[in-house]
């Protein structure tokens, strides 16, 4: 998140969980915090003033709840389990997420539930939750509870195991579906692929992750698995709607690319200078120089092509993986994908040959790019742009 920016409550930014704690109602010391993380974020004296509405009165138990105080927001669902085992014969407890005060919390609401129940769950199986708070040592709950705001903010999952009961937490994205994924696309992570676990997803999607690199389209994924494209789509398009992948143009010497208002961000980010050299280094032990990919960003433009600024700047003298290169300016938004429309330029079709020799007549409409029109003809973007070149019946819009 940029440091520089001023969020508001009501904003509808999303922030991170800053602090988990677990709360009980005390037989002899009352509404108390059993176990925080961090240690102390929320005092005594912030907890005192909203404990009333924290641990509520039965009607509002099995309720989420969300209360703002102080520059935060406080997130939970509080719970009762009636037990004559209990002192007086009733154990509460409520499991809560602060974020700040700003911070869009309602796709954290089905979790905040979620791990309440699976608290539940263990309390009423072996007293998991009641027996720690009794002896003053809840390490255990000190553990789970980290574990869940490092992995939640981090990879926006979590696999909790305790004993034999386990749980998956999802951050569930509150948003509409994305656009369908189309053949030519190429996902690429978000987070990095080593810090997914297997029995989180379904076994087709756990087939094609090994083949998601930045680089493979949706099409040669759905040919290097032997997995139904379709199927493939589907797959994508979920990692999509959780913020796991997003999608990015095939990467192709004859393409073009321009350089963004953004790339200015290049000269005086640190932060963004030291990922990229990182990113786009030939080998680890030999990083380029931050100001010759500044050049080769700079010297993408409409009218020239990759291959073009690959034999202008030499990259691979420059110590710059170029494949890499135009990956991280994709996805940091320092340049942008020129892409070429084909578009018939009267009622006669054009006709497309392959290498098989078979025909095959169509009618440009202006609105498929040529990386989609590739896909569907089995022809690399060079061989369809020179077959479409020769063609005086079909012009370009190239945006």
């Amino acid at each position: 998140m940029d440091g520089n920016m001023k969020y508001y409550e009501g904003c509808g930014q999303e922030g991170p969980i800053r602090c988990i704690f677990l709360c009980e109602f005390h037989p002899t010391a009352g509404p108390k915090i059993t176990c925080q993380v961090p240690e102390n974020y929320i005092s005594k004296d912030i907890f005192d003033t909203v404990s009333h509405y924290i641990i509520p009165k039965v009607q509002l138990q099995r309720c989420t709840l969300t209360v703002t105080l102080l520059g935060s927001k406080i997130l939970g669902f509080p719970v009762r389990i009636d037990n004559k085992k209990y002192a007086r014969n009733a154990y509460y407890f409520n499991l809560c997420f602060v974020c700040d005060a700003w911070a869009r919390t309602v796709h954290l609401e089905p979790l905040v539930k979620k791990l309440t129940e699976y608290l539940l769950s263990m309390e009423l199986e072996s007293e998991w939750l009641s027996k720690q708070s009794t002896s003053g040592d809840a390490k255990d709950l000190g553990c789970l509870m980290r574990q869940v705001m490092q992995d939640i903010n981090c990879r926006r999952m979590c696999t909790l195991t305790v004993g034999t009961t386990t749980t998956h937490l999802t951050v569930v994205r509150v948003n509409s579906d994305p656009a369908p994924v189309k053949d030519h696309q190429v996902p690429v992570f978000l987070y990095s692929r080593r810090s997914f676990v297997t029995d989180q997803w379904d076994l087709t999607t756990n087939q094609i992750l090994p083949y998601i690199d930045g680089f493979n389209h949706v099409s040669k994924i759905a040919a290097l698995t032997d997995v139904e494209i379709s199927l493939v789509r589907a797959c994508v398009q979920n990692l999509v709607y959780y913020g796991v992948v997003t999608l990015v143009p095939i990467f192709q010497y004859c393409a073009v690319y321009s350089a963004t208002p953004k790339l200015r961000q290049l000269t005086r980010c640190a932060g963004l200078q030291r990922q990229c050299v990182e990113f786009c280094a030939r080998s680890p032990r030999h990083l380029p120089k931050v100001s010759d990919i500044f050049r080769m960003y700079a010297g993408m433009s409409y009218g020239s092509t990759i291959k073009d600024l690959c034999r202008r700047m030499k990259p691979q003298e420059l110590a710059i993986n170029e494949r890499k290169l135009v990956l991280f300016g994709v996805l940091e938004g320092l340049i942008r994908r020129v892409y070429k429309y084909p578009i018939t330029l009267n009622d006669e079709t054009a006709s497309l040959r392959s290498d098989h020799s078979q025909s095959v007549a169509r009618t440009y409409n202006g609105l498929v790019c040529l990386d989609e029109l590739c896909c569907q003809a089995g022809l690399s973007a060079s061989q369809l742009d020179d077959q479409l070149e020769r063609d005086t019946n079909v012009a370009f819009i190239v945006k």
